[in-house]
C-alpha cells in the first residue's frame, strides 16, 4: 500500500469518528463534589470531575454538565399517589438543543439495571418522556413541540417550571401549569426514587424541588 492510499483510506476511516461527536462533553472546573445527601450518575459512566453540582440559598440548585447526569437523594421516594415539581433556569446557551427535567420511578440507579422515566424540556420549546432500564431507553413522547415550554431567548436563557403527578391509575406531566401529557399507569408501576436530569454541556438553576404525597 502506498503512502498516499494509505493516507487516504485512514481519512476515510476517521471522518465517520469525528462527525458522530461534534459536540464533547466540555470540561467543567470544580466538578466531582455532591451536596450532602446526594447521588450522581453520569450517561455511559463518564467522569464526574466534569459534573459540578452545588446548593444555592434555602431552596437552590445549581447543575453545569459535561456529561448528562441524573442526580437523586435516596429519601426523595414517590409511592402510591405523589406529585414532584422544580423551576428549572437555563442560565447559557449550549451549541445545540439540550434538554433537562424530572425522573420519577427510580430503580437500581448505580447498578447494571438502572431504570427510570424522565420528563425533559429543551431550549427549542419542545418537550419529552422516556424510559430507561439498564442502557436501553425508549420514547413514551418523542420530542413534540409544545406552547407551554418556554424557549430560550436570543442569550440562551429560559425559565420552565415542570410537574409530574402519580396518580392511582394515570401520571399526569405539566409544565409552567400547562398539562402536555397524559398516561395511564398501574398501581405502583411509577414508584420509585424521584430526581433531577441535566444532559450535557448545560449550566442550570434549579429551584423548589420537591417529592409531595397526593
Amino acid at each position: 500500500m502506498t503512502l498516499r492510499l494509505a493516507l487516504a483510506t485512514l481519512a476515510v476511516l476517521t471522518a465517520p469518528l469525528a462527525a458522530q461527536n461534534p459536540d464533547p462533553d466540555k470540561a467543567v472546573q470544580g466538578g466531582g463534589k455532591l451536596p450532602a445527601g446526594w447521588s450522581a450518575r453520569t450517561d455511559r459512566d463518564a467522569a464526574m470531575t466534569n459534573v459540578k453540582f452545588e446548593t444555592m440559598g434555602p431552596t437552590g440548585l445549581h447543575v453545569t454538565t459535561g456529561p448528562a447526569v441524573i442526580l437523586w437523594r435516596e429519601a426523595d421516594k414517590g409511592t402510591g399517589g405523589f406529585h414532584t415539581e422544580a423551576s428549572f433556569t437555563q442560565t447559557k446557551a449550549p451549541e445545540h438543543a439540550e434538554a433537562y427535567g424530572l425522573f420519577i420511578a427510580g430503580k437500581d440507579l448505580k447498578g447494571e439495571g438502572q431504570a427510570y422515566t424522565y420528563f425533559l424540556v429543551r431550549q427549542d420549546g419542545k418537550f419529552m418522556v422516556r424510559s430507561r432500564t439498564g442502557a436501553t431507553t425508549a420514547n413514551v413522547v418523542a420530542w413534540t413541540d409544545n406552547a407551554a415550554v418556554v424557549k430560550a431567548d436570543a442569550a440562551g436563557k429560559a425559565t420552565n417550571k415542570l410537574e409530574i403527578a402519580v396518580a392511582k391509575d394515570k401520571v399526569t406531566f405539566s409544565v409552567n401549569g400547562k398539562v402536555v401529557h397524559t398516561m395511564p399507569a398501574t398501581a405502583g408501576a411509577m414508584d420509585g426514587i424521584v430526581g433531577l436530569r441535566v444532559n450535557h454541556n448545560l449550566d442550570v438553576h434549579i429551584e423548589k424541588f420537591g417529592v409531595h404525597k397526593m
